[in-house]
């Protein structure tokens, strides 16, 4: 199956154009299902064309279910579920996994948090055990706690204060939503951190890391039969907690005007500009075309903003379009930072000429092609090893509901229109419901720049 893949990634990357017309046929990944009677969601894909194996689990807890006062609460407790438990001391998920060639690691996202390995495939035995055992068996001590606090701490301080835009990037979230607890964004912020206490941590764990509000993904070389008896001798008898998880009912209204904001950082040697709007949900069948969109728009140096904003005009190093899709509704922004001849306002007035263009006419047949041979080809890619798959199975999980999803990926891309494309430019890029932010070198009181 996979020489048919590399076939087709040769043909897409090496100039063969996928036309309009015609369908690619991407061979589905069989995928089973099963639910423990604790909750727990089993769901496996077996391939054993390599002897590895790839071990997720996610949990439907993300910085959007952050206490309130304790942003980034979410991303902290990632970093504590690497500690000792019961049975493991600390660090031992890395003794596992690089000690035997594998490796380890853990994301938060607004909407899930979630934690993968890949190991030799005679060692996912051990995987299956560790997984259960912090998932009941977490030490959240206080040694623990303060440590991994600290690392968040230090964290933000590379990422978001010592960044000349880290702070920017930072505020996209709070500028933009209004009332969803999007807004708090995942990284937290230093003085909600040092107002978390242990006790915070053991009630966030035991709210949210529980087995009917997880899903167990292995993808890669084991035998179904043996699986199933390592998840019912692991996680079966782990019992499903009373009471109800907490859940997020907030919904962002619609925006209904032009908001605008000026901010300023310490270090910011050119000017930045940012244009949110708000993104449909997930599950909405218009996020195809957005990702088609985004790709016109943003990929590569061939791309639109880059040739107006950056090569012709020449006002901007970095001009780019996100599709940031989430669970709810998310944001589709525009992001310039400014060249030696650019400032703020003519990097927007340049970004707004970019989407009236595209909702003035269709896009090109030839930009259409390109945009979904790119994507499609992405699609492709990701499938090539356990870990690939494993990944974008658990994304079909967190964002459609579905692991089968995963499989009409590349029919949703390939049903595209240009007149879809201009119809989405139309319907969620308007004049009033849009947030405007500068960005800029913050003064000192004497008009000098700030240090």
């Amino acid at each position: 199956m996979y020489k048919i893949f590399f076939v087709l990634l040769v043909f897409l990357v090496l100039g063969g154009p996928l036309k309009a017309s015609a369908q690619l046929r991407v061979p589905p990944l069989e995928i089973k299902e099963r639910t423990l009677a604790n909750g727990l969601r089993v769901i496996t894909h077996r391939d054993a064309s390599s002897p590895t194996v790839a071990v997720r689990v996610l949990y439907d807890v993300g910085g959007k279910n952050d206490p309130p006062g304790r942003s980034g609460f979410a991303h902290m407790f990632e970093h504590m579920m690497f500690k000792s438990t019961k049975n493991m001391p600390n660090e031992k998920m890395d003794r596992l996994t690089e000690d035997v060639g594998g490796y380890n690691n853990a994301s938060t996202w607004p909407d899930f948090t979630n934690y993968y390995q890949v190991v030799p495939s005679n060692y996912l035995e051990s995987i299956l055990w560790a997984e259960s055992d912090r998932m009941v068996d977490l030490n959240v001590d206080e040694e623990n706690f303060a440590s991994e606090r600290d690392v968040v701490k230090e964290e933000y301080r590379q990422g978001v204060l010592a960044n000349p835009y880290g702070r920017f990037f930072q505020m996209l979230d709070g500028l933009s939503f209004q009332k969803h607890p999007y807004r708090r964004g995942v990284i937290g912020n230093l003085e909600e951190l040092d107002a978390a206490s242990r006790e915070d941590a053991e009630r966030f764990y035991r709210e949210f890391y529980r087995p009917d509000n997880a899903v167990l993904f292995v993808v890669g070389d084991f035998e179904p039969a043996q699986l199933d008896r390592w998840v019912d001798h692991y996680f079966a008898p782990i019992k499903r907690p009373e009471g109800t998880i907490p859940r997020v009912t907030t919904t962002e209204p619609d925006w209904t005007e032009e908001r605008r904001f000026e901010e300023t950082g310490p270090i910011v040697p050119f000017p930045a500009v940012a244009i949110t709007f708000l993104a449909p949900p997930s599950r909405h069948p218009d996020v195809p075309a957005l990702q088609i969109a985004e790709s016109i728009l943003s990929d590569g140096e061939s791309s639109r903003l880059y040739q107006a904003l950056v090569r012709e005009l020449q006002i901007a190093q970095q001009a780019q379009f996100s599709a940031d899709i989430r669970v709810d509704k998310g944001l589709l922004y525009f992001i310039g930072v400014a060249s030696e001849k650019g400032t703020s306002e003519s990097m927007e007035r340049a970004l707004l000429a970019e989407i009236n263009k595209m909702q003035e006419a269709p896009v090109s047949a030839k930009e259409l092609e390109k945009a979904k041979n790119q994507l499609i080809t992405r699609a492709i890619r990701q499938r090539e090893n356990n870990d690939g798959r494993a990944a974008i199975i658990e994304r079909a999980v967190a964002y459609l509901g579905d692991p089968n999803a995963v499989n009409e990926q590349v029919a949703r891309l390939q049903a595209v229109t240009a007149e879809d494309v201009q119809r989405v430019m139309k319907v969620y890029f308007r004049d009033n419901n849009r947030v405007v932010i500068y960005y800029n070198q913050a003064r000192s009181a004497e008009g000098n720049n700030e240090q």
